[in-house]
């Protein structure tokens, strides 16, 4: 067995992370380090980094024990995910931990995770759900805004929690941040993979909405933190408190299109498609008038409202 977990552990807390990387710096190596020590395995799946790039995450899976699995060209967060999945369900483990390659996972955020499904095993006996396919940490950003990614159910679509609700021990979510998230096996096997013709942005949260189709909860264990990078940079907009994430171009293709695909997926309820239709429209109004490179996301706007009508999925062409 690799990682630093205790053979004595019981088999119900085997754990492997799956850290999907895309071009990592070389702190990632450390990233792997710590993971190790808090899991049974790790499964490093890369997306078509360079081998100087991977050279740092070789030297640490020999190191460590982990597992390198090298896609060979960016086939999108969804299949390296599923990939590493099916790599820790013939390991043996019964949870998931997934992970991006600059996430910074805190000391003992495995343990408290797996809390967070025995919490639940405990408060809710009788319940008719299914429990807890998921557990996330309290995401949070090291920059500017230092914003919190915990979003809950609305009305009109998921929101950012309140201070309040942040209170709570385990909070219900409508859905996770993919970075950092344990997920049980039985869970994915009922719920299914990650959507791979998504390719990436929407993925953690279309899984999220089946998952809660299915009966399932999804939580925050709130006094687990984790440190996570959303977007390349954020920008501060008048009378606005949060910060306004901003991708590069290419991405504006992928959430436009993935957006106007969740719109007619039937996974969400009427009043989440009207507010998902307002965000489209207010996400495409600051990308086109008001962020750089204005010409370049116009385009990729377009396309990816075309392909979203279409059904088009996979890579932007």
């Amino acid at each position: 067995m690799t990682g630093g977990r205790s053979t004595g552990e019981t088999a119900a807390n085997q754990v492997a992370a799956v850290v999907v990387t895309y071009h990592p710096a070389p702190s990632c190596a450390d990233l792997v380090t710590a993971l190790s020590a808090q899991c049974q395995w790790v499964v490093v799946v890369d997306n078509g980094s360079s081998p100087e790039e991977l050279q740092p995450l070789r030297e640490a899976c020999a190191r460590t024990g982990a597992h390198l699995a090298e896609m060979g060209g960016n086939l999108g967060i969804a299949a390296a995910q599923n990939l590493g999945i099916k790599r820790a369900r013939e390991l043996g483990a019964h949870w998931v931990l997934l992970s991006d390659h600059d996430s910074v996972p805190s000391p003992g955020m495995v343990d408290q995770l797996l809390a967070a499904f025995r919490a639940d095993q405990r408060d809710d006996p009788g319940s008719d759900s299914c429990g807890v396919a998921a557990a996330g940490p309290l995401v949070g950003e090291d920059r500017q805004g230092r914003d919190q990614l915990v979003y809950v159910a609305r009305r009109w679509g998921p929101r950012r929690a309140t201070p309040e609700e942040l209170a709570q021990p385990y909070l219900t979510v409508a859905f996770l941040i993919a970075s950092g998230c344990l997920v049980s096996m039985e869970a994915l096997d009922r719920v299914g993979p990650m959507r791979e013709d998504l390719f990436i942005d929407h993925v953690d949260l279309e899984w999220g909405l089946r998952a809660r189709r299915a009966g399932y909860r999804l939580v925050v264990a709130t006094g687990t933190p984790m440190t996570h990078r959303l977007g390349d940079e954020v920008v501060r907009l008048p009378g606005r408190r949060q910060p306004v994430h901003v991708h590069a171009p290419v991405r504006s293709y992928y959430l436009v299109r993935n957006t106007v695909r969740l719109l007619r997926s039937g996974l969400l309820p009427v009043a989440w498609r009207v507010g998902y239709t307002v965000w489209l429209a207010k996400y495409t109004a600051f990308n086109a008038a008001l962020a750089d490179r204005r010409r370049q996301r116009a385009s990729a706007l377009a396309h990816g409202l075309v392909d979203g009508l279409r059904g088009r999925g996979g890579p932007r062409p």
